[in-house]
């Protein structure tokens, strides 16, 4: 059976790019692994990105039905 990856939440997300960007400072890393940090950073940032997108996507047009 296959296993079925699921998109971590907001918060999930946010705190693993915290980690992700700690261990980037704190250097010690192999040219490869710190590629690969970087990377896995872009891809959390983009995911944070669209949740705050979609959040204020979801507030905006409950203010416009507010306003209707």
């Amino acid at each position: 059976m296959a296993e079925q990856q699921t998109e971590p939440s907001y918060e999930q997300a946010r705190e693993e790019l915290v980690d992700v960007v700690r261990r980037l400072e704190a250097g010690g890393t192999t040219l490869e692994e710190s590629l690969a940090l970087w990377e896995r950073g872009e891809r959390l940032a983009t995911q944070c990105q669209d949740w705050l997108d979609g959040a204020r996507k979801r507030l905006d047009e409950a203010i416009a039905a507010d306003d209707d």
